[in-house]
């Protein structure tokens, strides 16, 4: 299996675990993530300018941003826009008013289990994400000898690694 197909398979295993594991804990989470006490929501200018409500041009919006006259939840850098510390405009009622729409922030839709490199990635501030489950999510979706490798990140520990270990056919017999 190549390092593309490896990709290929932990993206569609994310995707199944959001679905079937983390989505249908949100309504109940304890600590929202659209609360942007964890998550850090990477917006462009036009996600931004809707979710927030902006008015007027960019240049004057990054122009209030340097002055410390914009939101003070969002900083810019790079060309995109940050958030976090506040809840998102689009969390309203205890639900995500942007969840199925082309507005929602990759961001939101990656956490809390994500495919990166080759490997699936799981944030373990989600209060929805077994590593254990998702590990075996991983090993049954690669099948038979497909093994996988489990490591936390030293530098944030609420990162969980999951990489497939690359499945070597046999060398044919002599």
């Amino acid at each position: 299996m190549t390092r593309a197909e490896r990709a290929g398979v932990c993206a569609a295993v994310a995707r199944r675990y959001q679905t079937r594991a983390v989505a249908p804990r949100c309504a109940g989470c304890r600590r929202p993530c659209c609360r942007l006490e964890t998550l850090v929501l990477e917006l462009t200018w036009t996600r931004l300018k809707v979710l927030w409500g902006v008015e007027g041009p960019r240049a004057a919006f990054d122009r209030a941003l340097a002055r410390g006259e914009g939101p003070p939840e969002i900083r810019p850098q790079g060309g995109l826009y940050y958030a976090h510390g506040r809840v998102c405009p689009a969390y309203r009622s205890g639900r995500c008013s942007v969840y199925a729409t082309r507005l929602k922030p990759p961001g939101c839709s990656d956490f809390p289990v994500y495919e990166e490199d080759g490997a699936l990635v799981a944030d373990l501030r989600c209060e929805a994400v077994d590593p254990a489950d998702l590990e075996a999510d991983l090993a049954q979706a690669l099948g038979p000898g497909g093994d996988v490798v489990r490591t936390e990140n030293p530098e944030f520990p609420f990162l969980v690694t999951l990489r497939p270990v690359p499945i070597v056919p046999p060398s044919p017999a002599p």
